[in-house]
């Protein structure tokens, strides 16, 4: 018998995995053709020349959905500005989506030393997104609200109980093999917003965790997949089958809905990377053939490695001296290729197809 009360802390959240057949006909059909646009994902990028050369802007864009899901607001132009300028960032909300990648790349950074998702690593996560030193909550009266103010849930509460369900989720993750991973990444990721364990940062948190878990399990190698885009468009939903489980025990709406977050990101993010792949041989070639003196093949990658450059980054990759680099990218902008702006003191410049593609849907 559920005994959820939403105004009650839920110290009797079940512990994973649950007592119940999770593998019906509609999640097992799911999870093939989730597992096949993965693998095709995965297959797409591993077989790329420099596969991550795109990664940078990936999960450049999965911080930016990430942090919109908690109304946490950038544009492109100031995101992508605001790491290749030297410039101190004046915009809260662009410093807390930079943060959210750098705790993206920490993770990633930790499952190459360590494959394995513990407590300690959600800490140094939530750390570094917040910049603080902020560990397990401890402090009791924390619920969750409606957008009217009703209390639609109150996590466990106390140290001790939410240090207890983090033990028993590091110990599925880790050790349970009973269930197909993309199952796992349902449950997982539904038990660690049920938790709740920090006063903040617990979305982001979850959803940096769903990126390391693919890696982990070795379903992305590269984990160039902005999966938050998804829930964006879909926010209702993934609210409403969050709370179908815990005041229903209803796992297979919420399990279908994150298979097809993963099938539909995966088949898009294949759509997005041939599109960019595209775009980058056409403009090698109009590049060779209208500026053979400029082109080569390190120049065009620096060009696609981010929407804007720089003449630091032409000299960085071994293209030229100061004035050299200048006149290739005031070249590439006489034909059209690129356009200039003025950020503090420094220009500049936009590739501006490649950031038309990043923005569409």
């Amino acid at each position: 018998m559920n005994r959820f009360d939403s105004k009650r802390p839920y110290n009797e959240l079940p512990i994973l995995p649950p007592n119940q057949d999770l593998e019906t006909k509609k999640v097992l059909l799911k999870t093939i053709t989730a597992s096949r646009a993965l693998a095709q994902l995965n297959g797409a990028m591993i077989n790329l020349p420099n596969p991550r050369l795109f990664l940078d802007t990936i999960h450049l864009q999965e911080a930016k959905a990430s942090s919109e899901i908690e109304n946490i607001i950038t544009t492109n132009d100031d995101l992508y500005q605001s790491v290749v300028a030297d410039k101190k960032l004046k915009n809260s909300a662009t410093k807390e989506v930079l943060n959210y990648k750098e705790a993206l790349w920490l993770g990633l950074e930790r499952l190459e030393s360590k494959p394995f998702i513990t407590t300690n690593l959600c800490v140094e996560i939530v750390q570094c997104i917040k910049q603080n030193t902020s560990g397990i909550r401890v402090t009791p009266g924390t619920t969750l609200s409606n957008t009217i103010g009703d209390v639609i849930y109150t996590p466990p509460s106390g140290e001790d109980i939410i240090r207890d369900k983090l033990s028993n989720l590091e110990r599925f993750i880790n050790q349970d093999n009973s269930l197909d991973p993309l199952i796992k990444l349902a449950l997982m990721h539904y038990q660690f917003e049920a938790i709740h364990p920090f006063s903040v940062g617990n979305g982001r948190t979850g959803r940096i965790l769903l990126l390391l878990y693919l890696k982990m399990e070795k379903l992305l190698d590269i984990p160039a997949i902005y999966l938050s885009d998804y829930i964006i468009q879909n926010k209702a939903e993934y609210y409403k089958r969050l709370r179908e489980i815990t005041e229903k025990d209803n796992w297979e709406s919420f399990i279908l809905y994150i298979l097809d977050m993963v099938e539909t990101t995966a088949k898009n993010g294949l759509i997005r990377l041939e599109k960019v792949i595209d775009l980058m041989e056409k403009s090698a070639e109009q590049i060779k053939t209208v500026l053979p003196k400029v082109y080569s093949k390190d120049l065009v990658e620096v060009l696609f490695k981010l929407p804007y450059t720089k003449r630091q980054y032409l000299i960085k990759a071994g293209l030229g001296s100061l004035k050299t680099v200048g006149n290739y990218l005031i070249s590439l902008e006489e034909i059209g290729f690129l356009t200039s702006y003025k950020v503090g003191k420094e220009k500049l410049y936009l590739n501006h197809q490649l950031m038309e593609i990043l923005e569409s849907k």
